[in-house]
């Protein structure tokens, strides 16, 4: 399961995040109580162990800004939380070597996805950033072959449900492991991140089990993350 942690504004938020088993860190740049200006973004960056995801996250913002400030301070990607049209995240996407875009749950635009130049859609709350847990049945018309990212109001109390339900590629948190706006609580984080990766390796068991029985997929290995298009094959 991958766990992105997001609104990060310290270093030693994102040092803890990363020995805990967090795949992804995102340092969001669009007006927020977690904002975080460029130049902190990136000395927290130089200080990262190699291999972290690190993700700039940006709300209607022009595309030649999101690619200069993606490509100087050496992030992974963009996540793109606004209302951006097709055309500039394609543009975006030659630009950079991975793209996030996320959609409101419920929103109609969500079923074209697939088809888009995101590597991955990200389903949040209709109000993002709240924190508020919305209901999970929205995010079923995620399109198939789309790597889902479930975010809005995920803590360590829900999580695990979470992933059961709705069976998301990864997860996203940012205030449900926080003790104050841009501040994660140790605790939180780690509960948070324990119950993720069990809820995933679950899920992934429980997919090996499924396909093992099935010869038309002999080499599904349960290390690799759940994939919306193999799963509605199996359920043709």
């Amino acid at each position: 399961m991958f766990v992105k942690v997001c609104g990060i504004t310290h270093e030693d938020d994102a040092l803890l995040a990363v020995a805990l088993g967090a795949d992804a860190l995102g340092f969001v740049f669009a007006p927020s109580r977690r904002q975080i200006r460029p130049d902190q973004a990136g000395e927290i960056v130089r200080r990262l162990p190699h291999g972290v995801v690190t993700v700039g996250v940006f709300r209607d913002e022009r595309p030649e800004r999101i690619v200069e400030i993606v490509n100087r301070l050496g992030l992974t990607g963009a996540q793109l939380h606004g209302r951006e049209p097709l055309s500039e995240v394609r543009w975006v996407r030659k630009r950079v070597s991975f793209v996030i875009q996320g959609f409101a749950a419920g929103d109609p635009a969500v079923t074209a996805a697939a088809n888009g130049p995101a590597d991955v859609v990200l389903i949040d709350s209709p109000h993002p950033g709240s924190g508020r847990v919305f209901d999970w049945s929205l995010a079923e018309g995620a399109p198939g072959g789309a790597r889902l990212l479930l975010a809005g109001g995920l803590n360590g109390d829900n999580v695990r449900e979470a992933i059961r339900r709705v069976r998301p590629w990864g997860v996203d948190v940012s205030s449900g492991v926080e003790a104050t706006p841009g501040r994660k609580d140790p605790r939180k984080l780690r509960r948070f991140l324990e119950e993720a990766k069990a809820a995933g390796d679950e899920l992934a068991a429980k997919l090996t089990a499924t396909v093992s029985s099935r010869s038309s997929f002999p080499n599904r290995r349960a290390d690799r993350p759940y994939d919306w298009a193999e799963d509605e094959a199996l359920d043709a």
